[in-house]
């Protein structure tokens, strides 16, 4: 039998999704978890990976089992997990079912407050908003959606045979006076791509680089003159569909 999770996670205490030796991360913690349930070792296959102190709001992995439940598998899994961890559903797929190569297009949110608050510390990305040129942000913005070249938006972008993304939507929303919201989405991303993007609207924003800047990047006519990351605490994968499979994410504030 294959299933496909759809599970959510606070990142804030984990060395992002991926398994790794002496560290702790979210795919471990699972398939540990669910292996324990089993009572045989299993794998999981995410539909991608975040980094250390990311976070998902929604979240796609396959796994198999030699046989099917008799039981509530998402009950029970749910109390064997820690609280920063859930699982929303349990969907059996066909055995060519694949959790990361079968998606056509991951969304993702950047969340950002501007009045310090130690309930959004690990949730949040503080940033002093009031102080942003939001128009010169949106027209910087613009420039990034469609099909375009972001290999100066990329930590290492020799490891990809493209670094061409299909940038379907990108814009700012500001749901309240103190809050800021980036979503993005698009049929694929780079390391660090989204966090390089972000730190670079905001530096536009507050007047350290230009919206030429970003389009000299874009163009590959220039690298960034702000190669940095935005903090690893604002950034949610907040959508991922598949031709055969779309679910609504759950709200998170």
């Amino acid at each position: 039998m294959k299933y496909f999770l759809h599970l959510a996670y606070n990142g804030s205490k984990y060395r992002g999704w991926q398994r790794q030796l002496k560290v702790r991360t979210v795919q471990a913690t699972l398939e540990d978890t669910i292996s324990k349930m089993l009572g045989y070792k299993i794998a999981c296959k995410g539909c991608g990976r975040t980094d250390a102190g990311v976070h998902a709001s929604q979240f796609f992995c396959h796994f198999r089992t030699k046989e099917p439940f008799t039981y509530d598998p998402i009950f029970r899994l749910n109390k064997m997990l820690p609280s920063d961890i859930r699982v929303y559903d349990m969907i059996e797929v066909a055995r060519n079912a694949k959790a990361q190569l079968q998606v056509v297009e991951r969304s993702y949110t950047y969340y950002i407050h501007s009045v310090e608050n130690p309930f959004l510390t690990n949730l949040s990305s503080y940033y002093p908003i009031d102080t942003l040129d939001m128009e010169k942000m949106k027209k910087a913005t613009a420039l990034l959606q469609g099909v375009k070249d972001f290999r100066f938006f990329c930590k290492q972008p020799d490891i990809y045979e493209t670094t061409i993304c299909k940038v379907s939507t990108i814009q700012w929303k500001e749901p309240s006076k103190n809050r800021l919201e980036l979503g993005i989405s698009s049929n694929r991303f780079l390391r660090g791509m989204i966090r390089i993007i972000v730190a670079n609207l905001l530096a536009v924003g507050s007047g350290k680089i230009s919206i030429e800047d970003i389009a000299k990047a874009i163009n590959l006519e220039h690298t960034l003159p702000v190669f940095v990351l935005a903090p690893p605490e604002g950034l949610y994968l907040s959508k991922v569909r598949y031709e055969y499979l779309d679910i609504e994410t759950k709200p998170i504030f």
